[in-house]
């Protein structure tokens, strides 16, 4: 009965959020970080509160730049990632928010919430209730929150700047100012990890009964200390694959049977609350990205903002200004992409949306690539569902890779 639930809330938000002709969603980039951690690759850097005024009113310059969206789409999302949001002033993400209500429009509804689904990326050791309250004032309706491990020894060796305890106190107190709304970001395959420390921090997590929870594996990329540690030479260091594969397969066995279902490749959901803005980028529907370094879809055009923080905070008030690599994506390109990504996603992809997008069959253009996928039992194909096989989840980076069209 529950899993009927679940199939029915994703069958209707599938076709709501395709219904939209002009969604949009935001992402607004807060670059600043208590500590950068030693596996990370994203573009951040350590907190500055001088240089964090300049940045937020260069933010503000950006939407305000941005006036000629307003009219014509309707925000259904709006995620503030980093980095770490959270450590910054409360009062800014305040002025932020207010900047983005004035110049798209924005009714608010009478929760205050200002779209449907509202976003901040926070990381435990940097929230008070002053903040948490700060954010429900914004219109804030979701917390994400990076825990990665309930274990404090591989915390540390991840770098992390907080422990199990204050992961848990800060969970417990965004409870009581009132989110009913929060992910919890977990991280497996970690350094010296075994099978049963990551069933720990599952079972520790679930305890906590969140609404959502993303389960990484780790990955270890170039130019982090990380690399250096763990690179090429020293691989065995980690859980090799097989032992990742164990680990991805108990995860979704451990969360379904709390209620918890997998709706894209490393998400779990409680029924009716999938991420509706990350569910947008794999469906292709159009986001703008605000700050540093920040990635938009517009259009059928892909772009981002610059990365160097000097220039961005100077042009910040002309968009045009801090705009390069904009790619006007092919016919080709876009079916690339509604394959890989729509696939990614547990509910797969649907052959009348596909013929509804591109105007052709799906069958002409990837006919032979789905046979065979499916006779190596990779791609399951219903009558208008397309979606991934367990097998097919194994090995996606090959699945997915086949819809590369030439």
């Amino acid at each position: 009965m529950i899993e009927e639930k679940y199939m029915n809330v994703k069958r209707n938000n599938f076709l709501k959020m395709n219904d939209e002709k002009n969604n949009l969603g935001i992402y607004i980039h807060i670059p600043f970080c208590v500590k950068k951690c030693d596996y990370c690759d994203f573009l951040s850097f350590k907190y500055d509160s001088y240089l964090q005024k300049d940045y937020v009113k260069a933010v503000i310059n950006e939407i305000e730049s941005l006036r000629e969206y307003g009219d014509h789409h309707k925000i259904s999302t709006i995620f503030i990632g980093g980095g770490t949001p959270s450590i910054i002033d409360e009062n800014d993400i305040i002025l932020i928010m207010d900047r983005i209500k004035n110049v798209f429009n924005i009714e608010e509804n009478a929760e205050n919430v200002m779209a449907e689904e509202v976003t901040i990326e926070c990381n435990p050791g940097t929230l008070t209730k002053e903040k948490l309250l700060a954010y429900k004032q914004a219109g804030i309706n979701r917390l994400s929150i990076g825990l990665q491990s309930a274990n404090d020894e591989e915390l540390k060796r991840l770098g992390r700047i907080h422990n199990f305890k204050e992961f848990v106190d800060n969970y417990k107190l965004a409870r009581e100012v009132g989110f009913e709304n929060i992910n919890i970001d977990l991280m497996s395959a970690l350094p010296g990890q075994t099978m049963d420390d990551w069933t720990d921090t599952l079972n520790k997590v679930i305890a906590l009964k969140p609404e959502h929870i993303s389960a990484y594996s780790l990955i270890i990329e170039e130019g982090t200390p990380f690399y250096k540690i763990y690179g090429e030479e020293n691989v065995d260091l980690l859980p090799d694959e097989e032992t990742d594969r164990q680990i991805y397969q108990k995860t979704k066995k451990i969360l379904e049977s709390y209620g918890y279902y997998r709706y894209e490749i490393s998400n779990y959901a409680k029924p009716g609350y999938q991420c509706i803005h990350n569910s947008s980028y794999w469906k292709r529907i159009p986001y703008l990205g605000i700050g540093l370094g920040s990635s938009s879809l517009l259009n059928n055009k892909r772009f981002h903002n610059v990365r160097n923080i000097s220039e961005y905070i100077k042009y910040s008030y002309d968009h045009n200004k801090i705009r390069e690599e904009t790619e006007e994506l092919t016919k080709n390109q876009q079916m690339e992409e509604f394959m890989f990504l729509g696939l990614r996603m547990s509910q797969g992809i649907n052959r009348q949306e596909f013929m509804k997008q591109f105007h052709i069959d799906i069958n002409q253009i990837y006919g032979q690539v789905l046979s065979k996928l499916s006779s190596e039992k990779l791609l399951m194909i219903e009558e208008e569902q397309i979606s991934l096989t367990e097998k097919g989840i194994d090995v996606s980076n090959y699945v997915l890779a086949e819809f590369l069209l030439g």
